[in-house]
């Protein structure tokens, strides 16, 4: 039987404008008339242009809530607009590293244009929670500024969309699936999600040496993990590497079970949404502990007691000992990257090695031109994300067995290994203060107050609680793509100091509602001053938080005496 397309007549909404990592609102939002279908129109008009005639796309969320729904919809308009396949994770789940690698590796041999990723990542879920549609291009990589301004453009101008309203599919079933619409045939694969990407992991580490760490054949003892996938993406990956690859215990597996709604939670892996796992680290019982997002591209790493890892220098470790991956050791070694608000741990071991480093905005689609240039292989956010060439995604399974197979290399705890970097390069301390969903308003007086004043405080001497620190240079951070000469602007306002410590503020993209102040205070401690070098980190940033929070006069536009949350 032939399907028939549908034109449906509509008018466009005037807050689709997608973020760093597309489109992200409440769900009610995304349940209204037309809103989902328009938007969806416009990524397979904007994301494909002329190549969506017989394109082949990827399809997959986290399993929050609406991610069945929207996918139903996103087969009957690819349907519709002239798409030839689409390959769906069972039950429409996938998490974002493993829709990057499918799209990165074919199907079939053949090779796949993009994939729509169903995903609000680390923000809550359910009925009343989060929800999000993201574009990758065929790189496997979020959609780059062009694209995702053109997929805007066209939201602001759409007056139709078309859909097969009759085509009914079944991706709770493993199966393939052909329908005739109009005389043209459409197919939707549905597939493992979980298959492709655990051999890609096979591929890139030693299972063997880990499962040896894992078990004491390389230190006499065994080596316990404990890992938490905040019932988001992960759960299915962990469980089958972990467990079913590597032998660790399953009940050392927590919350494993994607829901809906994150089990009620907030799937941040963070030391304040996270803090289940880091009470039971602290307990001793475990070696190593790790949290992931919920859609499974962020991590947090701890060590024994809850010793906590700083995602700048988790980066700067395993660039450090890069060589311990089997992955890097056959290829060769080209750069490094973080996002500006990052510490600068990792430019540190760059400049040790003769490699290139490279600050860029946040958001991990300003990564995919250097990689896909050769320029970098290794890169990471201060917002727990770390990843490497072998996706165009930030991956938090990936990061998680880089450091089990750095451990196994090295022989060594988590926290040992740290410290004795910070011996070597010095120590970046870091924290992050968040003050979310503040009144927008209040939040641009704050960054027009602060860039203002930025002329008039470099060369000046700023104090708190006896310490000094002098102004460098202050600026709006400004970034031009080395690749394609493209520009981002206005990414963050920086303020430098002559020891090499300095503090940003930025209003974050990734929220659903309000407006987020990022704060970020990194402060500089030389490998020689061994007074300072292991003291507690509030310790070590209280005065640079106070001058940061003095001169931007925070709790005066904002209202707000503490951060929401602080990391």
């Amino acid at each position: 039987m032939s399907l028939s397309v549908t034109v449906v007549p509509t008018k466009p909404f005037k807050d689709q404008k997608p973020g760093t990592s597309g489109l992200r609102k409440k769900v009610p939002e995304f349940q209204q008339q037309h809103y989902t279908e328009n938007f969806i129109q416009a990524v397979l008009d904007g994301g494909l242009s002329d190549r969506k005639n017989g394109a082949v796309l990827v399809v997959g969320g986290d399993g929050r809530f609406l991610c069945m729904e929207a996918a139903n919809v996103i087969i009957k308009l690819a349907a519709a607009n002239g798409v030839s396949r689409l390959i769906v994770g069972q039950n429409a789940f996938f998490s974002t590293p493993a829709v990057s690698a499918l799209i990165r590796k074919g199907f079939e041999g053949r090779q796949i244009d993009g994939g729509i990723i169903l995903t609000a990542s680390h923000n809550p879920g359910g009925p009343r929670g989060d929800f999000g549609i993201k574009f990758n291009c065929d790189n496997g990589g979020p959609a780059p500024d062009g694209v995702t301004n053109r997929i805007y453009e066209i939201t602001t101008k759409i007056s139709e969309y078309r859909i097969v309203n009759d085509l009914q599919c079944d991706f709770t079933q493993i199966g393939r699936y052909e329908f005739n619409v109009e005389g043209r045939n459409f197919v939707v694969d549905v597939v493992d999600p979980v298959e492709d990407y655990v051999k890609l992991m096979q591929q890139i580490f030693d299972f063997d040496k880990i499962r040896q760490l894992l078990s004491g054949k390389l230190t006499g003892s065994r080596f316990k993990v404990l890992l938490d996938s905040m019932h988001g993406a992960t759960g299915p990956y962990v469980s089958t590497i972990l467990c079913d690859h590597l032998g660790a215990a399953s009940e050392d597996m927590l919350r494993t079970v994607p829901k809906p709604d994150f089990g009620n939670g907030h799937p941040d892996p963070n030391l304040t949404y996270a803090k289940a796992l880091v009470d039971r680290s602290k307990q001793g019982d475990h070696d190593f502990g790790a949290a992931f997002d919920g859609d499974g591209d962020r991590n947090m790493i701890l060590g024994r007691n809850g010793f906590f890892v700083t995602p700048s220098d988790s980066l700067a470790v395993i660039a450090d000992n890069i060589e311990a991956i089997p992955y890097f050791r056959n290829r060769r070694v080209s750069g490094f990257a973080r996002s500006m608000p990052t510490a600068g741990a990792v430019d540190l071991v760059a400049k040790a090695k003769g490699m290139e480093i490279f600050e860029t905005p946040t958001g991990w689609k300003y990564f995919g031109n250097l990689m896909d240039a050769g320029r970098m292989c290794l890169c990471g956010e201060e917002s727990f994300g770390t990843g490497s060439d072998h996706i165009r995604e930030k991956d938090g399974v990936w990061a998680m067995l880089a450091w089990l197979q750095i451990l196994a290399e090295r022989q060594t705890s988590v926290q040992n290994l740290v410290q004795m970097h910070w011996k070597k390069y010095g120590r970046n301390v870091f924290t992050r203060y968040d003050y979310e969903n503040v009144d927008g308003s209040g939040a641009n007086l704050l960054m027009n107050f602060m860039e203002a004043q930025m002329p008039a405080f470099i060369g000046r001497e700023l104090s708190a609680n006896n310490v000094k620190y002098t102004v460098a240079s202050a600026d709006n951070f400004q970034y031009k793509d080395p690749i394609d000469g493209s520009v981002a602007t206005k990414q963050g306002l920086r303020f430098l100091f002559t020891d090499g410590s300095r503090f940003v503020f930025r209003l974050s993209g990734t929220g659903s509602a309000g407006a987020t102040i990022r704060l970020y205070v990194d402060s500089y401690i030389p490998p020689g001053d061994s007074g300072r070098l292991f003291m507690d980190s509030q310790d070590l940033l209280k005065p640079l938080i106070l001058v940061a929070l003095d001169l931007s006069k925070m709790e005066q536009f904002t209202g707000r005496k503490a951060p929401t949350v602080i990391t």
